[in-house]
This record gives C-alpha cells, structure tokens and sequence, in this order.
C-alpha cells in the first residue's frame, strides 16, 4: 500500500502550480480547480516519487515534483502498465486510462528532462475519475485491478 505525498493544481494553461494539502476529486471536474478536470481520460494525473526520483538522478538534479505539472504525487505504488487498474486515493477512486507522455513543457523546464521520463512510466498517469471523494496529504494509494 502506498501514500499520497503531493497534491497540485493549475487554473488555466501554463499557470504556476499551487500545492495544496487536500482536495476534493469529482467526477464531473477531476481535481476542483485544476483546469484539466474536465478532459474525459486526462482528468487527474499521477505521478509516482520513485519515478521522479529516477529521473531527477539521471538528470544529477534534485528538482521539485511539481516540475513535472502532475496533479498527485504518490509514493509505494507501481503504475507501470497498469491501464485500467483502480487506483484508490483518498476516498476517491481513478481508473489508469494512459501513459503520461512528456510533453516540450518538460524540456523547458530542465534540459533533458523530457527524456529523463520517457523510460518505464517515470511521468506518471492519466486518469479519469470513478469515484469523487477527498484525498489528503498522507492518505493511502492503493492499486485496485478491475
């Protein structure tokens, strides 16, 4: 079982990210407040800290996980491949539509970052929602197969 150890949102494009220590996840909007919410597949993304931190020491860099714009951070949970696995955060439930493909936002942020997260799923995942609920910093994360 592992925990959820970052929360995020951004309000419009390109906006800075703001940390949150709780949030409610909807079925209808994702993430309250995070623009994204209401794209279908992509409306929470997660972002695991042993990815990250798989890519920050190929890059020697020890860069803040809000670098990668995800909207959760959660650590003791392997989401590699897991396409259609529930994912349980919180008292929410995400189902894992994708791959989080890194975009040129990545390599703006850090040269080489972009490629620092292509290997084994290191952006992390796209999800939609299943079942609203709050998640709060230092919550569990626990993947649910369907």
């Amino acid at each position: 079982m592992g925990e959820v150890t970052g929360i995020a949102r951004r309000e419009r494009p390109r906006a800075p990210m703001q940390l949150l220590n709780q949030s409610e996840i909807t079925v209808a909007s994702g993430l309250t407040g995070d623009f994204r919410g209401a794209v279908r597949g992509r409306q929470v993304t997660v972002l695991t800290q042993e990815g990250w931190n798989a890519a920050c020491a190929d890059l020697g860099d020890d860069l803040p996980w809000i670098t990668r714009r995800a909207n959760l951070l959660v650590r003791g949970v392997d989401l590699t491949g897991r396409v259609g696995a529930r994912l349980k955060v919180g008292d929410a439930v995400l189902v894992i539509t994708d791959e989080c493909d890194p975009c040129s936002v990545m390599e703006k942020a850090r040269k080489g970052l972009r490629k620092a997260l292509i290997p084994a799923w290191r952006a992390g995942a796209t999800c939609r929602v299943a079942r609203a609920g709050l998640v709060r910093i230092g919550d569990t994360a626990e993947l649910q197969d369907l």
